[in-house]
């Protein structure tokens, strides 16, 4: 049996949300306080002080987040401090499916140090980290960028290795 939803339900839509540098997890406790479903996917980093080291929570997307809203809400979102603009595609908002919203949060249940890497910061002669697999944790440097791989020279071994790697399984040493 099919399950029905209020009308005002009916017609919302995940949407992407530009905030401000930082501004990620204060904008989304505020469309929180003011009835806006929100999600603002969050990884779990450990910092160093001179005295400590402690957990702390970084947004997955630098300056994204993520509002179930409908037309009428737009402008709440819009309104609300902190907040750019919506992200848009074909001249209007950019709606994202509610599958890719689930797909999100079930990545960061199982993988909670999952990282975002951008293919614009991303260059040839870059110091890259491998996360996982045979080559875990070697440090390589990117020779070719072919679409969502890289091809790496891995020198740590003696000799030169090279090796192809998913762009998702690196991670950018600065």
């Amino acid at each position: 049996m099919e399950q029905t939803l209020p009308l005002f339900q009916k017609n919302k839509n995940w949407k992407v949300v530009y905030t401000r540098s930082k501004w990620e997890k204060k904008v989304d406790q505020l469309l929180n306080e003011k009835g806006i479903q929100s999600f603002c996917p969050l990884i779990k980093k450990e910092r160093k002080w001179a005295d400590r080291k402690k957990i702390v929570e970084f947004p997955l997307f630098n300056s994204y987040l993520f509002v179930n809203i409908n037309n009428k809400e737009e402008l709440v979102v819009r309104e609300t401090l902190g907040v750019v603009n919506f992200i848009y595609h074909s001249g209007k908002p950019a709606v994202v499916r509610e599958e890719v919203i689930e797909d999100i949060r079930n990545y960061l249940k199982i993988y909670p140090d999952l990282e975002t890497v951008s293919l614009s910061s991303l260059r040839i002669g870059d110091k890259v980290k491998i996360k996982d697999g045979v080559f875990s944790d070697q440090l390589g440097e990117v020779i070719k960028i072919e679409g969502k791989n890289i091809l790496m020279i891995i020198e740590h071994l003696d000799c030169a290795l090279t090796t192809k790697v998913k762009i998702s399984n690196i991670g950018l040493i600065n």
